[in-house]
């Protein structure tokens, strides 16, 4: 019987437990060795974002802080304080609190930004918190933070057959404009307190046309998320209604026009589809 000798090299075919432990101990150091640089970007990424981040605290202790991570200029943080982006040199000293533009590019980097943040923040809103008006085969769709008060909001629901009628659906989220509660007694604002009854109601749909009609309504509370809703659409940049929101994250304005909203968001579709 002809001998084949192994493919492999001797030391792995012969080895004795020692050359094993060896081999074993040199690999696992080379491993970490080039694991190294990437060890030390990671720690230097979280003391960035310490530091960014307790300087923040200290600028404004009651605000909302969120989303820290590097920005486009070289040497910054980027975080959002109460709806706001701003930047933040590394080592905590410099803020900056306005748009950045990207000069060989075009592009307003900072709403490229917040549209990031407007779009994964409503991915996560259950679909249980909208109140929606939409036709049978909806071709576009917005989301509409609005307030049961608010005049331009109150037209924009009445030229609801408009919008339904050009293909597009209505997602509405509640955002009492006066707040949640009333300083300084700290007391449910009547807002807030309307916009609880109208999401309580067992035909949403019908008691958000009535509220918006100017009707009065009966009050009535259940376990809901119309605070949750406020918040996040303060943490967005919301501060006003209504707030209409494109499905890639891009704010559309307050109230927009049938016709100009869908020319927005046509032109809004076809900027999706030649990036791709």
């Amino acid at each position: 019987m002809t001998h084949h000798p192994s493919r492999f090299p001797i030391m792995f075919r012969h080895a004795s437990h020692r050359h094993v432990r060896l081999v074993c101990a040199v690999f696992g150091l080379l491993v970490l060795l080039s694991s190294m640089p990437v060890l030390a970007q990671a720690t230097r990424s979280a003391t960035g974002i310490a530091t960014v981040k307790a300087a923040l605290e200290r600028m404004a202790p009651p605000a909302s802080i969120s989303d820290i991570r590097k920005a486009p200029l070289p040497g910054f943080y980027q975080a959002l304080v109460g709806g706001r982006l701003v930047y933040v040199s590394a080592d905590g000293t410099w803020v900056m609190d306005g748009h950045l533009y990207d000069l060989a590019k075009g592009q307003d980097v900072s709403e490229r930004s917040m549209r990031r943040v407007r779009r994964a923040a409503l991915a996560k809103v259950p679909a249980g918190d909208f109140i929606t008006f939409a036709p049978a085969h909806p071709k576009y769709s917005v989301t509409v933070f609005t307030d049961l008060d608010c005049a331009y909001c109150r037209v924009l629901h009445r030229l609801m057959r408009q919008y339904n009628a050009l293909g597009i659906a209505v997602h509405y989220l509640p955002w009492p404009r006066s707040g949640i509660k009333a300083v300084p007694s700290g007391k449910p604002t009547s807002s807030y307190l309307k916009a609880v009854a109208v999401w309580c109601a067992k035909d949403r749909k019908a008691a958000f046309d009535k509220a918006m009609a100017g009707h009065a309504m009966a009050l009535a509370t259940c376990t809901n998320r119309v605070a949750a809703d406020f918040r996040l659409g303060a943490r967005i940049g919301v501060d006003g209604t209504p707030t209409v929101i494109a499905p890639d994250g891009a704010e559309l304005g307050g109230f927009v026009p049938p016709r100009q909203l869908l020319q927005a968001l046509q032109a809004q579709q076809h900027r999706g589809t030649t990036t791709r």
